[in-house]
């Protein structure tokens, strides 16, 4: 194929990636984005594997039937797994900006060392540091996503770790300036070496630290160290639309991590080291707090007199799959007159918009989906809140304990309803491993269980007409 061709093709898929990113934006446009993001990929490699020295097409077969298994299998993971899978994507993308960028330098380093100037051993070194440590960064995010018993779900810390981590990081880009001046110097392969093993291990240390309440944040960091790895690579590979959608990913997720940032009131120069997430243990009050439980049976009494109910969805209704029962509910509510209103916190779940695609899933009204700035107004008039499965988002200690780990984080004002119900799995602290002291309010009553059995043994009252009186 001509060059023509190729860069006209480079061009509708630069186009298609901006169209995809702006389409992503709003809810009603969101599918049209998806379509174009993929047709804008499918465009990208067909173009690329029709360049003029590509001529080596086994080794590109062989990898795509490889992956084909692999890739439906992860196409149809429920959307519960969406942020494991968005980890294992970041992960595959680090990895292969990793090894693009190891195979170019030892090639050149054998066969081309005039090739490795300063701007493309500056460039390699990027790729090489971003690529690995958003590798290994993103399989320990997945790993904890999916609550693998081997990992710590909880976070991981000990005393100096900053300092460790950034130590790391600085050690390997003291290494990355020695090979840029030296790159074709007898121990340059060393310092090469030494930059992959302090990259793969910063990865999994800048993660290790951190709790499930930051863990949306963490998915968008690393989405930006995948984006820049690849303009990197890019650069090494003298690649434009590379490039193009390197700096679309990587500026789309750092602006996203920055917005996250502030919904948290946390330090986005502490977020780029791993320094944030960290829980402080709390001291023996010697206090046994009590819940107050309460059935599924009067909990849906006490919502057909309401006429405003606010539901906040967390992790926990992703976890119990619940969103379809949540409808139900929905349903019920609204046929008796009620006002409902879903309070979404910009963190809730496990990444960016995650109750935002469960809710989307289940059919319900962009309409009724409310910011937390909005809502928060309307909470001292509302009659029932029912939390499932949200903890952090609606724990009051944010407003009240400075020596909370997530004190300063905006949150729901679910304790300012007239009455709060909130289902748990458990009686154990939730993911960021501190007490909430919403669940022992007097206006907190407690509905133990999977979240999809409380929420349909609620609707269900609705539907037996045990609600009534």
């Amino acid at each position: 194929m001509s060059g023509y061709f190729i860069e006209s093709a480079y061009l509708l898929a630069a186009s298609l990636f901006i169209f995809s990113l702006h389409w992503m934006s709003d809810p009603k446009t969101a599918r049209r984005s998806v379509i174009a993001g993929a047709t804008a990929m499918l465009v990208a490699v067909l173009a690329t594997w029709a360049r003029p020295e590509v001529s080596r097409h086994l080794w590109i077969i062989v990898p795509i039937a490889i992956a084909i298994g692999p890739g439906i299998w992860l196409a149809m993971v429920p959307l519960t797994a969406v942020p494991q899978r968005t980890a294992l994507s970041h992960a595959f993308g680090g990895l292969a900006a990793g090894l693009v960028g190891t195979a170019k330098y030892i090639y050149w380093f054998q066969s081309e060392p005039e090739m490795l100037t300063a701007f493309r051993t500056g460039a390699i070194v990027a790729e090489v540091i971003l690529g690995y440590l958003t590798c290994t960064g993103s399989l320990i995010a997945a790993a904890k996503l999916q609550e693998l018993k081997w990992i710590p779900q909880r976070p991981w810390v000990y005393r100096g770790q900053t300092v460790v981590n950034i130590g790391a990081l600085l050690l390997a880009i003291v290494l990355g300036v020695l090979l840029i001046q030296h790159p074709t110097a007898a121990w340059s392969p060393w310092a090469f070496a030494g930059i992959v093993i302090l990259a793969l291990n910063f990865g999994w240390m800048l993660v290790m630290p951190i709790g499930g309440a930051d863990m949306p944040t963490v998915i968008a960091i690393l989405n930006a160290y995948a984006g820049l790895a690849a303009v990197a690579m890019g650069f090494v590979l003298d690649n434009r639309l590379l490039i193009t959608a390197g700096a679309l990913d990587g500026s789309s997720g750092l602006i996203l991590s920055i917005i996250m940032c502030r919904a948290m009131n946390r330090s986005f120069f502490n977020v780029l080291f791993g320094a944030f997430g960290q829980v402080q243990q709390a001291g023996a009050s010697g206090e046994q707090k009590q819940y107050r439980p309460e059935t599924p049976e009067s909990a849906a009494q006490i919502m057909e007199q309401a006429n405003l109910v606010v539901i906040v969805p967390g992790y926990g209704m992703a976890v119990a799959q619940a969103q379809h029962k949540v409808r139900e509910l929905y349903d019920q509510l609204r046929k008796r007159g009620i006002t409902v209103k879903f309070a979404v916190h910009p963190v809730a779940g496990r990444m960016p918009g995650h109750m935002n695609v469960l809710l989307a899933e289940a059919e319900i009204p962009y309409e009724d989906l409310v910011e937390m700035e909005e809502i928060n107004a309307d909470m001292p008039q509302c009659d029932v809140c029912l939390v499932i499965g949200a903890n952090d988002v609606v724990n009051p200690a944010a407003r009240s304990d400075p020596k909370s780990p997530i004190y300063g984080m905006p949150i729901i004002d679910a304790d300012k309803a007239r009455t709060v119900f909130a289902i748990k799995r458990s009686r154990n602290p939730g993911f960021a491993g501190i007490d909430n002291e919403l669940y022992f309010s007097e206006r907190t009553w407690m509905l133990f269980g999977d979240a999809k059995a409380v929420v349909g043994e609620v609707a269900k009252s609705f539907g037996d007409g045990r609600a009534g009186h």
